[in-house]
């Protein structure tokens, strides 16, 4: 993936700018644990309930962003996508530094790239590159929303809606 510090506004605009992508389009924060990403947002009864379950993992959610520093950094108004993903490596780097700005190591667009020397033969202007090796997951997280209580899928990936209705 890519990443930089979430209170950077110049790294977080050189993302939008080695990957091509709208700056319009959000970027979703990773983060170590749970208990760090209630440094940021707020958590309504059950986002709270499924990431207690899921994360680690490939679910993504949509909350309230409470940090006003990322919010100014980010240009944002009230929401932010944030996962604990289920990565060693970027579990290791997230140690080290809580939150980042992480997506996919790709040009927007298009699929992810999938092994280190994809990424460093396509991806230019960042400063440093931590080979990972190769991405052998099967698919993307999923990104919900509860609005209201109702669950709203933005993007359906490895979990369905039965998993997470499951959960709840």
């Amino acid at each position: 993936g890519i990443g930089c510090d979430p209170y950077n506004k110049e790294a977080i605009q050189r993302i939008y700018k080695i990957k091509s992508r709208e700056s319009s389009k959000q970027l979703p924060i990773l983060a170590f644990s749970k208990k760090n990403v209630e440094k940021i947002v707020e958590f309504d009864r059950d986002s709270e309930k499924i990431a207690q379950k899921v994360w680690p993992g490939p679910l993504t959610l949509i909350l309230k962003l409470t940090d006003e520093k990322i919010k100014s950094s980010l240009n944002m108004a009230d929401k932010i996508a944030v996962r604990v993903p289920n990565h060693q490596c970027t579990l290791e780097l997230l140690k080290k530094c809580e939150l980042i700005i992480g997506t996919s190591a790709n040009i927007s667009g298009t699929g992810p790239f999938r092994n280190p020397k994809e990424c460093y033969e396509n991806l230019h202007g960042y400063d440093v590159f931590l080979d990972g090796g190769i991405i052998t997951s099967n698919g993307e997280s999923t990104i919900i929303e509860f609005e209201d209580g109702e669950l709203k899928i933005h993007r359906q990936g490895v979990l369905t809606r039965e998993d997470i209705l499951k959960i709840l």
